[in-house]
């Protein structure tokens, strides 16, 4: 559970991109590793906000089936926390508005604006301002090919890795991963074999 006088913790890495002394550009993020459900932030809000136990969990799961609903209907969702917008797409290439069809109409997700309701409410709580957590050297284990190797043996015993699996194991970033896993695709005599599978691509070894 959250601690409040931890201070904000968070992991300094590098990025692609260089800076004026050529070194890499690094970028702050939230400290991996910390993250709670539904179900653990609302035992949170129930132990020191007073709610019913299983309150929020249940007003969460009742928004969702609302809102869907309406948003199916046409409905812009507008909140306290944000608002929420259908995507449309359409299947396939078409140049001239007329040539579209009901049938050529397809929803690719929605559309969620935070506003700056977030920011406020989470500066409100930012009494210990930051605190710096220690995390590997990305670059340095980038290039230690004994490291890598052995955290994709050990994420293969499952069959399979996904981007997040390889980060986690291998200690790299998400775009770290993915660029290894990527590399380990191509040439005459690749280690992995891509494929997609629903919002996710899969590496198996070949």
């Amino acid at each position: 559970m959250p601690k409040k006088k931890s201070g904000f913790p968070y992991e300094v890495h590098p990025t692609p991109m260089k800076g004026k002394d050529g070194r890499n550009i690094v970028y702050a993020r939230p400290a991996r590793g910390l993250k709670l459900d539904i179900e653990k932030i609302d035992s949170y809000c129930h132990q020191h906000y007073k709610t019913a136990d299983g309150e929020l969990e249940y007003v969460f799961k009742q928004f969702v089936k609302c809102a869907s609903e309406l948003m199916a209907r046409g409905y812009r969702i507008d909140t306290p926390i944000g608002s929420f917008v259908p995507k449309l797409g359409l299947k396939r290439e078409i140049t001239n508005a007329d040539d579209v069809d009901d049938s050529d109409v397809q929803l690719e997700g929605v559309d969620y604006n935070p506003g700056k309701i977030w920011n406020k409410a989470i500066e409100g709580w930012l009494f210990n301002g930051f605190h710096r957590v220690e995390n590997p050297n990305v670059q340095e284990l980038m290039q230690d090919t004994e490291h890598l190797e052995q955290a994709l043996k050990e994420c293969l015993k499952r069959g399979f890795v996904t981007v997040k699996a390889f980060a986690i194991q291998a200690q790299l970033t998400d775009y770290s991963a993915r660029k290894q896993l990527e590399e380990w695709t191509q040439g005459e005599n690749p280690k992995l074999l891509k494929t997609r599978m629903g919002h996710t691509d899969i590496y198996t070894a070949i």
